[in-house]
């Protein structure tokens, strides 16, 4: 299950995007490989080194909620290489630079992957023109699926 972050991409311009590791417990890995997460609030920070995810909201899984109850909303510890984390802090104190989560989901090997974007924030003007780009493939499709 891939769960996507799309309000990211309206917000921000993505200039790179990084695939970390993120630390979850069983029971949170099984609400993210049901869909119970949300990455709408979410964003990413470096704290006394270490990445991490505030503000992601992963549902508790029921049959496991009672023995081992944990913060839905708590933060999450990313697993980024110390050279990554030492670019992104450099980048992020670069005016108008943030992380944002994109998407989480497993890779092949089973393993929950986060991927993020630094990106800088749009303007509205900017904004007004991804919802025009994207109402005219919309309508680009129509037209070839009625041919």
């Amino acid at each position: 299950m891939t769960i996507l972050n799309r309000r990211a991409r309206y917000e921000y311009h993505i200039l790179e995007t990084f695939e970390a590791g993120i630390i979850l417990t069983g029971p949170e890995v099984k609400s993210v490989r049901a869909g119970l997460a949300n990455l709408a609030e979410a964003h990413c920070t470096i704290r006394a080194g270490k990445a991490l995810l505030v503000g992601c909201h992963i549902s508790p899984y029921k049959p496991a909620a009672m023995q081992n109850p944990k913060e839905p909303a708590r933060s999450r510890e990313l697993l980024l290489h110390k050279k990554e984390i030492q670019r992104l802090l450099g980048k992020l104190k670069e005016k108008g630079l943030t992380l944002a989560p994109l998407k989480l989901y497993f890779n092949e090997r089973g393993f929950a992957k986060l991927q993020i974007g630094l990106g800088r924030g749009k303007k509205l003007h900017d904004k007004r023109q991804s919802i025009k780009d994207r109402e005219i493939k919309r309508d680009l499709q129509r037209q070839y699926k009625t041919r």
